[in-house]
This record gives C-alpha cells, structure tokens and sequence, in this order.
C-alpha cells in the first residue's frame, strides 16, 4: 500500500494521477480535502481549475476527495479523458489554479435570457464546448437554452456551421459524396449497413461512419462490429473507402463536429432532442465528413421520434433551409415507423437480418429489404447518368445479383473481419418468450418499450442479447402464441427484461380496422 503523507504539500510538489472513473466527455480533478492547494486557492467542490502539466493545460471541474487511497495530498487526479488529453504518466508534475470563465459564458447566459444570438456568439459557444472549457452544468443551461422553439431557423444554421467549424473536415476530391442518415427513435432498421455496399457497388463514393448506440439496442457501429473491425485510425479508413468505394466504421476517431459529441452527453440524459439541435447535429457530421448529397430518413409513427406528418414536414423545411445554406444537397423521405424495422434488435440479430438480405435468403425481412432498396435506389439516383424514379431496379438487380453482397464482403476484410455465421448466430443462451395474451390482430407495437426490453436483456454490450421479433403488424395471432423472445447472457439482464415486460410487452392486440396507418413518401 502507498504512504500518504498527513502534513500540507506545497504547490510545486502536486503530482498527477489517473483516476479511472469515465466522466463522459468532461474533464474532472481531484484534490484531497487537507491538500496545501485546496485550502490555499480556497476552491470548493464543481469549480472551475485549470491544470498544466507537460506544457499543456485543460480546464475540469473539481471534485472534493476524502479518501487518500483515491487522491493524497500530494495529488491532483484527473478522471480518463483529461489524464489521457495530458499525455503524461503518473507522478509527473502538475500544477492547478482557478480557471477564468469560457470566454463565451455571455452568451451563453444572454441565451438563457431568451436574446437572440449572432454567428460569432455561436463560434465562440461551440469552440468552448469542443475545447471542453464547460462543465455538464453549463452544457445543460445551453442545451435548454436551445431545446424546441429557442432557436429560430438562421440560428440553427449558425450553430450547424460552428460545429463544422470547430472540427475536422474531409474532402475527397470527388464532385459526388454520397450518405444516408435516419433521425433515430426505429429499433432495427439497420439499412445503412444495406445502403452502403449497394451504392458502393454501383461506384458511388459512400464514406460511412456511424456512433454507437447511446440509449438504443445497437448503433449501426454495434452491429458492423459483430461483422468487422469498426475502430480504425482513419488513414486506414480513408484508405479502404478510395479502394472499395465505401466503409462502415465507428465515427469518434474521425474527430468529425467534436461539439456534437459532448452536446450528446447531456442531451441523452436529459431526454432532449429538440429539432434545431438536431439538424445542427446530423448536417454538421455529414459536411464535416465530406458529403456532397445525403438522403435523410424521417420515420413516423405513434411512438416514434416524430408522431404525425405536421410536425415530419416542419422538420424538413429546417434540414432543407440549413443544408441549403450549406450547400448540402439533401432529399428529405418521410418514412413508416410504426414499428421496428427488420426482425432482430440487438447487435448480433441485426446482423443475422442484414446478412440475410444480402444473401437473398428467403428468411431475410423484407421490411428491411425494401426499405434499404428504396433509399439506395435515391441515393443512386443523385448520379446525373441516372434518370428519376431508375434507382430502386438499379438497386434491386445490385442486390439480387450478389454484387453487394461481395461489395460487402470486400468491406468488411478490409476493416478486418470477424467470425460470424448468420445460419447459427451466436445468440444470448437464456431466453423467454413474450405470448400473445388473446387472439386477435397485432394492432400496435411500441418502439421504445421493446427497445427499453431489449437494453435491459443486456444489448449492445452483451452483443448476443436483445428481442427476436415473430410478428408485426397485422398478423393474426392465436391466445398463447409466442410475440418475440428475448435473449439475454446474464440472469440479471434476464429478469430486468421479465419484469419489464411484465409491465407492458410493448404489443397491442385487436382487430384489423384498429391497425394505424401512416402516410409516407418514396
């Protein structure tokens, strides 16, 4: 065990330690309560210090420690991602004094007094956010701030162009730059990992990256990486996308619109997703990436992100505003979401159903099929030799004759490929099955509570685990008849999604005439 001295030490003498807490995208220190500094700088616990060390500085959020087997008095601790921002070892030397305010905090708190605000004031906001000059407090007033009707349509577009700014931005010398993106709020509904090796195979350059699952089941990189290597530095990345037209890969390592990912760290707990924040988000990661032309997918449905067609057409006319004056070609599709997409939720059962697909097999969804079909078809269609309303057949005959398939298999060794067999998935070995409680017509099925079962049984991180779904909407079922099973790794996770769908198994039987129908565009 270390000693720990009980007398005050010197400023000079603090010493850096890594703390191996993750705080999500802020930096935090640590200094013992009876440490010289603390009681001498007079800071008190969630202030603001700035740290150098090593010739770098970072500013964190100070927490208050008891403890000494956490941080001595001749520590200052710094949790995962700051130590990592030092680049140094343990026990090298550090200093720590309070911190000015972020050089923005005005507009921050003349936004949170309803004023209107300029270019600059968004520049100067979202550098500090990039720059991790706020803490989780201040990203939360901001993002309240800005949450629904506080932001009017041009500064939504300030804030899109701020987030590109602050970043990295690629450029491939190409006049065509193609990509995909839904809003989110489907479980399932894996069609870019579809999309990409049809546009692919077709010669358009389609540069995929994609996050991971926050608060869903599996993000397309959970489900890739059931396939595939999807963290790859991104020389790498770029090199596969120039030789094969396209890759699916985990986006973080891109340092794309660095803000949006520490805006998403308390967007998520906080349930907000407001339409201004997420436009500035979706465009922002497609410019900065490069893209030339994206095809945006906007699900409705009763229990999906957007409810009713109102509200799906207000949200495009902002994504059609901002991306004009960002000289993005964007092709907005309003689309069903009534219910999940495909018949797996989870990582590994996504990536049964989109092997499946590929593979013309007859147990493949068509849901999932046909949608990924008709997006790619659009996509394909941004190419000036191809004539409106050609794109689905070009689509379809890609797919039908394998060339996808082996477009995808292409990808997938280059990212460097995993075992996997779609025929005998590698599935959560402890189950139970969801039974139809009376005979009837599957008349509703809740997104977010076969979701929220699905995460409970332990998906993305358990990748084996998540919802097999036997019916959708429509079907007629018999009293008793299984709805979906549920796999799970761990019997916790087991009984965490029992007694949830004790509560609601997220389906509604009834009659035929009940089931909801939505009006979308293809």
């Amino acid at each position: 065990m270390r000693k720990h001295s009980d007398k005050p030490q010197l400023a000079s003498k603090l010493v850096l330690r890594r703390v191996a807490i993750d705080t999500y995208r802020e930096n935090v220190a640590y200094l013992h309560r009876d440490c010289a500094v603390y009681r001498a700088e007079g800071f008190q616990a969630l202030s603001k210090v700035e740290v150098r060390a090593n010739g770098r500085h970072i500013l964190a959020t100070l927490n208050v420690v008891d403890d000494p087997h956490i941080v001595a008095c001749d520590e200052l601790g710094l949790s995962e991602d700051a130590f990592a921002q030092m680049a140094v070892t343990d026990g090298h030397p550090a200093s720590v004094s309070q911190a000015e305010p972020p050089q923005s905090i005005g507009a921050l708190r003349r936004k949170l007094a309803g004023e209107r605000l300029g270019r600059e004031d968004f520049l100067d906001i979202v550098r500090d956010i990039a720059e991790l000059h706020y803490s989780k407090i201040e990203l939360s007033a901001f993002v309240v701030a800005t949450n629904r009707d506080e932001l009017d349509r041009e500064e939504v577009y300030f804030l899109t162009e701020a987030m590109v700014a602050t970043g990295r931005t690629l450029n491939w010398h190409e006049p065509l730059v193609v990509d995909k993106h839904c809003i989110g709020g489907i479980p399932g509904n894996r069609t870019s990992m579809l999309v990409v090796p049809i546009v692919a195979a077709h010669g358009l350059l389609c540069p995929k990256t994609s996050s991971r699952a926050i608060t869903s089941p599996a993000g397309t990189a959970d489900t890739m990486e059931v396939l595939a290597k999807v963290e790859l530095p991104f020389d790498q990345l770029a090199d596969i996308v120039r030789a094969h037209r396209g890759c699916l890969a985990w986006g973080g390592a891109a340092h794309l619109s660095p803000a949006d990912d520490v805006l998403i760290s308390v967007e998520r707990p906080l349930a907000i997703d407001s339409p201004g924040q997420m436009v500035a988000s979706i465009l922002s990661k497609k410019i900065a990436a490069g893209s030339t032309h994206l095809v945006l997918d906007i699900p409705i449905g009763p229990s999906a992100k957007v409810r009713s067609m109102p509200d799906a057409q207000r949200l495009r006319r902002l994504f059609e505003y901002v991306a004009a004056r960002m000289h993005l070609s964007l092709d907005v599709i309003v689309t069903d979401g009534r219910q999940p997409v495909g018949n797996g939720i989870g990582p590994v059962l996504e990536a049964r159903d989109v092997m499946r697909v590929l593979e013309n097999d007859a147990r493949a969804p068509n849901d999932l099929r046909q949608k990924s079909l008709r997006l790619a078809g659009r996509l394909i269609e941004c190419h000036p030799d191809v004539r409106g309303g050609d794109g689905f057949a070009i689509a379809r005959d890609i797919l039908d004759s394998g060339r996808a398939l082996a477009k995808m298999n292409a990808i997938i060794a280059a990212q460097g490929a995993k075992p996997f067999d779609h025929n005998h998935p590698q599935l959560g070995a402890l189950t139970f099955d969801i039974c139809a409680s009376e005979s009837g017509v599957v008349t509703g099925i809740d997104n977010l509570q076969v979701a929220r079962i699905a995460r409970l049984a332990g998906a993305p991180k358990v990748i084996g685990a998540g919802i097999d779904l036997f019916h959708k909407l429509g079907d007629a079922v018999a009293s008793g008849e299984p709805l979906y099973r549920v796999h799970a790794g761990f019997q916790s996770d087991l009984d965490f999604a029992r007694q949830a769908s004790a509560k609601s198994t997220g389906y509604t039987i009834g009659r035929a005439e009940d089931v909801p129908h939505v009006f979308t565009e293809f």
